[in-house]
């Protein structure tokens, strides 16, 4: 059994999907530390004329060593329609734009204060929309009994042991923080996934790289889509 863990981000890019793609279990990781201004509260979007800006989830005030399961969404701010105003130019040029707004508008038709919550709907609602299996699996509500993690990269090893799975799927950046010995004793198989993230047509003279998903789906079909995910390499 594949699996992959990976902490709750929104509307991440592609190569996040590409993990859920070629997984067969996807572990949604919140019981560490969150880190603010990361990827779990926002993402990047064009913006009208040239360059990205960020759409965001506005959150309530919390010490510095809340975990990611306790954050919770400032939800006296009307922050969805500040994201569809931001989305509004793409109106122009995205040969998707109404299935792709009113795919979000319905994702975020969801009542909840908790980030995680948001995060993995969101997650759930993108899959369905580009036809990508998917079950929604939150570590911290699987009561799932793991040894404790000694080092950084010991999370996805204890994680492995307890479900069983036989090869952990990692995103690239992950290489220098894991110890493959450790992986190999245990009997898993550590795999690198990267994603070769080829432009597509923006409408726009300057390619921006690395967007949330919501860019890709305003240019690309779920069809499309799907064969950019299996465009990878393992390390």
């Amino acid at each position: 059994m594949k699996l992959a863990i990976m902490q709750p981000y929104f509307l991440p890019y592609l190569g996040y999907f590409t993990l859920i793609k070629h997984a067969d279990r996807f572990i949604i990781f919140d019981v560490v530390q969150f880190i603010r201004h990361g990827w779990i509260e926002r993402n990047r979007i064009l913006k009208p004329v040239e360059g990205w800006q960020y759409i965001q989830v506005p959150l309530e005030k919390c010490p510095r060593e809340t975990k990611i399961r306790e954050m919770r969404i400032r939800t006296s701010e009307h922050w969805e329609e500040k994201i569809f105003r931001q989305l509004e130019h793409y109106r122009k040029k995205s040969p998707y734009f109404c299935q792709v707004t009113g795919f979000l508008r319905e994702a975020l038709d969801y009542r909840t204060d908790s980030l995680v919550g948001l995060n993995a709907r969101l997650l759930d609602k993108t899959c369905q929309y580009l036809g990508l299996p998917f079950r929604v699996e939150i570590l911290s509500e699987m009561d799932l009994p793991i040894e404790p993690a000694n080092a950084p990269d010991e999370w996805a090893l204890n994680i492995c042991k307890a479900l069983g799975a036989n090869t952990y799927l990692n995103p690239p950046g992950g290489i220098i923080f894991f110890d493959r010995s450790k992986y190999f004793e245990a009997g898993i198989e550590l795999q690198f996934l990267k994603v070769n993230l080829k432009p597509y047509s923006q409408k726009r003279d300057r390619f921006e790289e690395g967007l949330s998903i919501l860019d890709v789906m305003m240019f690309r079909d779920p069809h499309e889509i799907r064969s950019m995910l299996d465009d990878v390499e393992y390390l």
